[in-house]
């Protein structure tokens, strides 16, 4: 009878532990149909629940898609995190995980179907999201959205439609001003080229050419500045190689980096207060990009490079 009553009182504490965690999960979601609406995160935008396991299922009629805008986005980064679906919500249609406080940009589905599916830990939230969610006929491209600092002209993105891009005083535009509308098949359109982006007129950055060179954040050895965004591209040789090799690297962790892209693996993070190794490209350019954010300032980062003969 010791033996039985022992093993009844673990299995009625295991129950009413299981049931104490099952509590703080908090659910919501649904099932969304018409042409358009929003979705906000439950509490939004006083913050979002701890325990969030929230699934929103769009559906719009057959052969039509789905572009969602992002009007509002902070995540506590790592942490909590949306997922994106284009379909129903299995891991056959995953498609991105967005976690952190950049606004990301539109999204638009290759279905009838697309999902959202949010995600929280059991500690710290922040503001949460809002979107809106429009159906899109199969002939038209949807906004491709706004870059910061940046103007769109032309409201129509149907096919054949063309919108021009331009920027406010004090920045200009990096990348093709003019966007058309093209049919890509029967069921879908997109546009001709990536969204154009617009940097201050005085901002770091630039294309590098010859044997060897340095690269620096802007004010280096000194602070670097908030709301930096810097693009670098060393240019070698056809045929050669670059190394780049870091003498100093000071930033802070996660919410400012620099992206290298051009060596292996494709795509490199960096961040925080360690001195990366050595990056060799695997062709013969490396591109640099250096965004920080709108809070803390470090010393930044400084790296000669070179080519190498292949």
């Amino acid at each position: 009878m010791g033996i039985k009553s022992g093993f009844t009182f673990w299995n009625l504490v295991f129950l009413l532990l299981v049931s104490y965690v099952q509590g703080f999960i908090y659910t919501c979601g649904g099932t969304l149909k018409g042409l358009n609406g929003t979705i906000e995160s439950p509490g939004f935008p006083y913050g979002y629940p701890n325990g969030a396991n929230c699934t929103w299922v769009i559906i719009a009629e057959e052969r039509n898609r789905i572009q969602i805008v992002f009007q509002s986005f902070a995540l506590e980064e790592e942490y909590d995190y949306l997922s994106l679906y284009d379909g129903h919500p299995h891991p056959a249609n995953f498609r991105t995980r967005l976690t952190g406080f950049h606004l990301p940009p539109p999204v638009t589905s290759t279905k009838s179907v697309f999902s959202l599916r949010l995600t929280s830990d059991f500690a710290v939230s922040a503001h949460g999201f809002k979107v809106y969610y429009e159906e899109l006929q199969s002939s038209s491209c949807g906004n491709p959205g706004v870059p910061p600092k940046g103007i769109l002209s032309g409201t129509k993105f149907d096919v054949g439609d063309k919108i021009r891009y331009s920027c406010v005083t004090g920045y200009i535009l990096d990348g093709h001003p003019q966007l058309t509308c093209i049919a890509n098949s029967v069921n879908t359109a997109s546009w001709d080229f990536p969204v154009p982006i617009c940097r201050a007129e005085d901002a770091c950055g630039g294309t590098m050419r010859g044997s060897s060179g340095m690269i620096s954040s802007p004010n280096f050895p000194n602070e670097y500045h908030n709301n930096a965004d810097c693009t670098w591209t060393i240019v070698a040789e056809p045929g050669d190689t670059i190394s780049l090799i870091f003498t100093d690297f000071q930033m802070e962790e996660k919410y400012d980096y620099l992206e290298i892209e051009g060596s292996e693996p494709p795509t490199i993070w960096l961040s925080g207060m360690n001195i990366p190794p050595p990056i060799i490209s695997n062709k013969n350019w490396l591109r640099l990009h250096f965004v920080t954010d709108s809070n803390h300032r470090y010393p930044g980062f400084s790296a000669p490079y070179q080519g190498i003969f292949n």
